[in-house]
């Protein structure tokens, strides 16, 4: 911990949504100090899009908070890298499998880095856990929860009717139409038209593994349920995923992992971040409104991607637009710049000992502990950027300019992921200094010549000046010393 962190540990609360209580509850782990988290992750079809890359920030940002309050955290999150849009664009391409699930998984890393996302601690795949998933199914089968079909093994939905509904609130046709594609996928050996797979029978190129119930291969909600339990062990404290997993994914899940174990809740805690729409429609392919990663990276930095999605609580969803886009950008780049400027300051001042970010590093706290709130947080890194701005522009003593860096490095960096390394903006603002020496000898007669034309209140002719150095990229901002510029 840090040294403000043990001050104040005493009367830090950690409350975190739970969607199955559907109610905040205070923080409490099966061990105490330690959090076994597991997300569910992609299914590597494809290459990774803004959808996944808001559930990985939110779940980084939660795992750093965590470890930043004291915990030790074991994060898993898994690739479901066999599934039926994998075999059908393998089959497309006359490739194997492994071969477009595999690629897909490189993708994901490479803009997960750019991102500044942590590695988990485990990614495991569910081709490396069949006999974990053989097993499961077995223990379901011989407890009377799931039986044979013609076409592969079933769960058995009225042997526990109790569980139904738990994430959801609500019955199976309510929420069938909301489901997505896949609950679609009834089969042909079902006794009952709510019962869900949990082995396939082998079908023509198709991969498939052997199993007491012949050829196939897993069914998805069986994959997670014993990746999660392998790794975290009968009990773990938080399970997560996008809201689009909710029903039939997370519902499935409470029904094998409690039946298979004997006992609920497996999870104590279910964490689920919203979705992103994209110019107020859901994020589709057939609109032609589909973002991948890389997309988003051709138009902003990633540390603006990251900023634009924490900008808003994990929870709620996100209207994704160029608009957001170009404030966060705006936002990013005056935060990256004043921390750069502040770095060069040479103070010895510990910024627990600046009562402007003392007050500041209790609300980001207070916000953080409130369900993870990172809006919030991000407004007290604004706050904190616009004082620094001022002290700044007003030849602030190093000393303060010092703990100012070193607040945005620990809160802003540590924490929200959300500043380049030190080397980086050391380098950005070196650019930055020619840029301004090249245009100085431009720059410093506009200023001469609008602040004449200020005091004569010539003001069409003051606007005309600004927005003349607005278009060379430069910004200017009126202090009791006179006019002070930088780049935009």
């Amino acid at each position: 911990m840090t040294q403000w962190l043990i001050q104040h540990s005493e009367t830090m609360t950690l409350r975190v949504y739970d969607t199955r209580s559907r109610s905040k509850r205070e923080l409490e782990t099966l061990e105490d100090g330690k959090v076994g988290l597991y997300a569910c992750g992609i299914t590597p079809y494809s290459p990774s899009h803004i959808g996944h890359g808001r559930q990985a920030i939110a779940f980084d940002i939660i795992v750093r908070w965590l470890r930043y309050i004291g915990y030790e955290v074991n994060f898993i999150t898994n690739f479901t890298d066999v599934d039926d849009k994998i075999i059908s664009v393998a089959n497309e391409e006359g490739v194997d499998f492994l071969e477009v699930a595999n690629r897909n998984i490189a993708d994901y890393f490479e803009v997960m880095d750019a991102l500044n996302v942590l590695r988990a601690d485990h990614y495991p795949r569910v081709t490396e856990t069949i006999p974990e998933i053989i097993d499961m199914i077995s223990i379901l089968i011989q407890k009377g929860h799931a039986y044979v079909g013609g076409d592969g093994v079933y769960f058995e939905i009225d042997t526990s009717p109790d569980k139904y509904g738990q994430l959801t609130g609500q019955s199976l046709d309510m929420v069938r139409a909301g489901a997505g594609g896949r609950v679609a996928d009834t089969g042909s050996g079902k006794r009952d038209h709510r019962d869900f797979a949990l082995w396939k029978s082998a079908k023509p190129n198709e991969p498939s593994w052997p199993s007491p119930w012949g050829e196939g291969r897993p069914g998805w909600h069986i994959e997670c349920s014993a990746m999660s339990l392998k790794l975290l062990g009968e009990r773990f404290d938080i399970h997560g995923g996008g809201t689009d997993l909710l029903f039939p994914h997370h519902e499935a899940e409470i029904f094998q992992s409690e039946c298979c174990l004997g006992h609920d809740p497996v999870v104590q805690y279910w964490i689920h971040n919203g979705m992103i729409n994209v110019d107020g429609e859901k994020m589709s392919k057939s609109l032609g409104n589909f973002w991948t990663i890389k997309d988003a990276l051709e138009q902003v930095n990633p540390l603006v991607l990251r900023y634009t999605m924490i900008n808003a609580p994990y929870r709620q969803p996100i209207d994704f637009n160029q608009k957001m886009l170009d404030e966060s950008s705006i936002h990013h780049k005056r935060m990256v710049s004043v921390y750069g400027e502040s770095l060069n300051s040479f103070g010895t001042t510990d910024w627990g000992d600046v009562e402007i970010l003392e007050s500041a590093s209790k609300r980001f706290a207070t916000a953080m502990n409130d369900d993870f709130n990172t809006r919030n947080a991000v407004v007290e890194v604004q706050s904190v950027v616009n004082s620094l701005r001022s002290l700044l522009d007003n030849g602030a003593d190093a000393d303060i300019l010092a703990a100012g860096a070193g607040w945005l490095s620990e809160f802003a960096g540590e924490i929200l992921g959300l500043l380049p390394t030190d080397e980086s903006i050391q380098k950005m603002m070196a650019e930055e200094e020619s840029a301004r020496s090249e245009l100085e000898s431009i720059v410093e007669p506009l200023l001469k010549e609008r602040a004449e034309a200020r005091a004569s209140k010539d003001w069409p002719r003051a606007d005309e000046i600004r927005d003349k150095l607005n278009e060379l990229g430069v910004v200017v901002e009126d202090s009791p010393d006179g006019p002070v510029w930088r780049l935009q």
